[in-house]
């Protein structure tokens, strides 16, 4: 946790001298890129909300969309359109300039969508917006989620540093 909260850090300074808000929606990670941002003095200034979403229930609850109908607009889970969906769904939400979108398959295996273990793709939406993905090659559930989290904690820092 301790890389995450020096990530963390650096993003709450930034957000804090530029007078902006976040929000985080992420899946396979747990709510870790939650509590890297929450654990900085002052985080109520910056962070307006977040959830973790998990199964089809929740992603409907937050999409208005059910899995099938996500098909039919040829966005699945686990997938960089999809990681900025919930993204743009975040800020909408939580009425931030910026929000956090993380989805994977954190372990031991893959998920349901034929995803391996070790895949996530995360989003940066608001202001601007960004997606990307990473591969860890990795079993490990908790390794995984830990390295979800800081791909996308350094993700937003290149985002809103620029």
């Amino acid at each position: 946790m301790d890389k995450l909260n020096k990530i963390a850090e650096q993003i709450s300074k930034i957000l804090k001298s530029k007078k902006q808000t976040v929000s985080v929606v992420e899946s396979s990670s747990g709510g870790l890129i939650s509590a890297a941002l929450l654990s900085q003095p002052g985080a109520s200034s910056y962070y307006m909300g977040g959830q973790v979403i998990y199964t089809a229930q929740s992603i409907r609850a937050l999409t208005g969309l059910r899995l099938r109908e996500l098909k039919e607009k040829n966005i699945r889970s686990s997938s960089e359109p999809f990681a900025l969906l919930i993204a743009q769904k975040g800020c909408s939400m939580y009425d931030t300039d910026w929000c956090l979108g993380e989805t994977g398959a954190a372990g031991p295996s893959g998920n349901g969508y034929g995803d391996p273990s070790g895949y996530s793709c995360f989003a940066v939406s608001g202001i601007k917006e960004k997606t990307n993905h990473i591969f860890t090659n990795s079993n490990d559930r908790i390794e995984n989620m830990f390295k979800f989290s800081e791909e996308a904690l350094n993700q937003f820092i290149e985002v809103i540093e620029n």
